[in-house]
């Protein structure tokens, strides 16, 4: 079991960033976790957040913020509402890059785009807002996740986030593999032996192991070959890992280009941070955030391709603006859709309600409404759709979903 005192961690670190700055990432390690949010430009707030009071911007994001502290993000209505969503700085840098890569894929037409490893959701929802503000409804964005459990996470992270244009999966990298020359780009944020996660969780100190390193280079090799089929040519692959071990990272994406039939794209000089051999490499300690690898390929290998591809074979477990349910005949509205930025704000009568009123609706309590009106209600906190009730006039049914509810007690900071 390896500890940040471990020789062989020690080791690592030094023959992948020098000794210098081994020794001030292992520092780093051992203090506090940074916090950071991104917001949603799609869901703008009429006066700027509360939890923006002393943070400061992320260089490479224009949406990302880094905070001073970490707040109670549970108590805050407009974390729920998808105004923002919770991630890493450093983690935000994939979101630079894949958008450095659009001028060299985009051809007049929908653009196709494939989160590969996506839970739970922070580099989805970034490269959402992303492709809508660069392309507006033009594009498809198919957001996978393996792991059942971990695909859960990640359909909800994209329901509060709202962008009808997200596809939610569950499948093995192979499934893509018969979509062939599909999608333009490619991200993939793969499983890897994680230095990024030290901070975060104590076991991913504690699973580090040089055979680890090695089993998780050979896992991301097979997960690039399984997908590459579903790269068009000339598309673009952004590989990216929360390592800083070379086997999983230019040693890969190297293995990529040759084994599989690509062209790396060499770094450029970009916010001080560190470059490897064919990508970017943040640091703890050099710059903000736990840390984070990438690095970007075009597919020169010949493709074949899927005119009429038929992802709803796939399963999807959304895609879309979220329909209705019939019950009895009649119509109940999905309580996403509340959250979708393609809601139709004169299909259901508004309701503003303070922060209080708010926070009891997401704990799935009863709320009364006595002057609005009866019926099918939106909630709005500070102007955001939070959510459906239908007011009966002396109670209101809450329609917010289970599984999604605020379980501690509530309290207003």
């Amino acid at each position: 079991m390896a500890t940040l005192d471990s020789i062989e961690l020690r080791n690592s670190l030094e023959a992948s960033l020098g000794t210098e700055a081994a020794a001030k990432a292992l520092e780093a390690f051992r203090s506090e976790a940074s916090v950071s949010v991104r917001l949603n430009p799609s869901k703008p707030t009429s006066s700027r957040l509360p939890i923006l009071e002393g943070a400061t911007p992320v260089p490479w994001s224009e949406h990302g913020w880094l905070l001073e502290k970490r707040p109670l993000f549970t108590m805050h209505p407009l974390f729920h509402a998808g105004a923002y969503y919770v991630q890493d700085s450093s983690a935000m840098f994939v979101g630079w890059l894949f958008r450095q890569m659009l001028d060299r894929v985009h051809e007049g037409r929908k653009l196709m785009v494939l989160d590969l490893c996506a839970a739970p959701g922070g580099k989805t929802t970034d490269l959402a807002a992303s492709l809508r503000e660069r392309f507006g409804d033009d594009f498809m964005l198919v957001s996978n996740e393996v792991m059942r459990q971990r695909a859960s996470i990640l359909s909800d992270n994209v329901a509060v986030w709202g962008d009808p244009n997200v596809m939610v999966t569950s499948v093995d990298p192979k499934a893509f593999a018969p979509y062939e020359g599909l999608f333009d780009i490619i991200v993939a944020d793969v499983p890897c032996s994680g230095e990024g996660m030290f901070r975060k969780d104590a076991r991913a100190v504690e699973e580090w192991s040089s055979e680890n390193v090695e089993m998780c280079a050979a896992r991301q090799r097979r997960i690039l070959a399984d997908v590459w089929p579903a790269l068009r040519e000339g598309g673009i692959l952004v590989y990216s890992t929360c390592t800083f071990e070379k086997s999983e990272n230019d040693d890969n994406l190297e293995w990529a280009a040759e084994t599989l039939g690509g062209e790396i794209i060499e770094p450029q000089p970009a916010f001080d941070i560190r470059m490897t051999r064919h990508g970017y490499l943040l640091v703890p300690g050099e710059v903000p955030g736990e840390g984070q690898w990438a690095g970007a390929m075009v597919k020169t290998s010949s493709s074949g391709f899927c005119p009429r591809a038929d992802l709803n074979r796939l399963r999807p477990l959304r895609y879309g603006f979220p329909k209705p349910e019939l019950k009895a005949g009649k119509e109940i509205p999905n309580p996403d859709a509340a959250l979708c930025i393609a809601l139709d704000r004169n299909s259901y009568p508004m309701v503003e309600v303070d922060k209080l009123t708010a926070l009891h609706y997401l704990h799935r309590d009863t709320i009364v409404l006595p002057d609005a009106p009866k019926g099918y209600l939106v909630l709005t906190y500070r102007g955001l759709p939070v959510g459906f009730v239908k007011n009966l006039g002396s109670r209101c049914n809450n329609l917010h979903p289970q599984s999604r509810r605020i379980r501690m007690d509530i309290n207003i900071e």
